[in-house]
């Protein structure tokens, strides 16, 4: 059966014109019109060496980025033509594989900054080490409906400890993984975009852990396939960084409207702080879809407070997908209010409230 028939809701998005206004740029990857970043970045010339010093990669990497944003500008106003790009020897998607791999030794990857050596087998946090553990690869259909059918790759290992984790064996690594190098895994996103996959959605637990194999496994990747970051939002200023020129849809969790909420449940000190400054350069490198899931007792102190930070700060038309699906696993009975399913009141209560705030995108229940 196709997946239209499942998902029709996904055929209908296509022609929403409050879901092109926040996610125009992807849409127009979709039709054909625009190319993804990472295949803009392969065509930015960018003069280094892999000796530099981290300092002196950053500043070219600060003056790469300037020259892609010219780039992509001209090339989605049509004023230059990417098959008219030059292959340059060394590119901006280049440049980062190499920053990327450096920052590994050290690794501060996410905002836990545990600077293990990552390259040498040392463990921080997420316990990742060097090579990329697959759990699954397919056709998801259960994402927002501009994303499906979605390529999502499941990646073994997270960078947090959510107690009521639906994915607990994969971000805890209770499951083993299979070792992938970055050409099987650039052959593997190919063959789901052949296979009529809209986006490489890269998940798990979480991608931040695997940045490097990312951003490297994209060097190898010909398709033109938009690129799907889908995060707990908890990763470093220097990710973000690398993300830009990269990253086409940023699908971001909005956990947590005070960090005393964010430590108890995930051990994640200073998640609104980070989570909010994630959001805010998302927006302002590619297009963002905002994910909240509603947890039992918690629409005062986190849904409410997270609806007022998006409307002020992000805007009221930005895709917001507010999730009623919250099921207690792993470890959920430890939280007390964790240990039941969310109140259909509750769900009623946060729409009303982000209607109230003047939320005119939401993602379709």
């Amino acid at each position: 059966m196709g997946w239209f028939l499942l998902r029709p809701d996904a055929f209908k998005v296509l022609s929403d014109e409050r879901a092109r206004r926040s996610l125009g740029r992807y849409f127009g990857i979709l039709d054909g019109r625009y190319y993804p970043k990472f295949m803009v970045a392969s065509r930015i010339s960018v003069d280094f060496s892999s000796d530099d010093s981290l300092r002196n990669l950053w500043d070219t990497h600060r003056d790469a980025l300037r020259e892609y944003t010219e780039v992509e500008g001209r090339l989605d106003s049509g004023g230059a033509r990417f098959n008219d790009l030059p292959i340059p020897e060394r590119s901006l998607l280049d440049l980062k594989a190499v920053m990327v791999r450096r920052l590994l030794e050290e690794c501060c990857f996410c905002e836990r900054r545990c600077r293990v050596n990552r390259a040498k087998g040392e463990l921080g946090f997420c316990g990742c080490g060097d090579v990329f553990l697959l759990s699954s690869a397919f056709h998801h259909l259960g994402e927002e409906p501009e994303l499906v059918p979605s390529g999502t790759v499941f990646s073994i290992g997270c960078n947090l400890v959510c107690l009521h984790c639906q994915n607990w064996t994969i971000s805890q690594r209770y499951e083993a993984g299979d070792p992938l190098t970055v050409r099987e895994l650039a052959r593997i996103v190919e063959k789901l975009r052949r296979e009529g996959c809209r986006n490489c959605n890269m998940v798990g637990g979480d991608p931040t852990p695997w940045l490097h194999v990312w951003i490297d496994t994209f060097r190898y990747v010909k398709a033109a396939i938009p690129t799907v970051w889908n995060s707990n939002s908890y990763y470093s200023v220097e990710t973000a960084e690398l993300l830009k020129g990269f990253i086409d849809v940023y699908l971001l969790d909005f956990k947590y409207g005070n960090d005393r909420c964010a430590e108890r449940i995930s051990s994640a000190p200073r998640y609104v702080e980070v989570c909010r400054r994630n959001h805010l350069e998302a927006l302002s490198s590619g297009e963002l879809i905002v994910r909240i899931l509603l947890l039992p007792e918690h629409i005062d102190c986190c849904a409410k407070p997270i609806l007022e930070w998006i409307a002020e700060n992000l805007g009221t038309w930005v895709r917001v997908n507010i999730m009623d699906q919250y099921t207690p696993h792993w470890r959920a009975y430890e939280i007390p209010e964790l240990r039941r399913r969310l109140y259909r009141e509750e769900y009623e209560e946060a729409i009303r409230y982000a209607s109230k705030l003047g939320f005119i995108n939401l993602v379709p229940p």
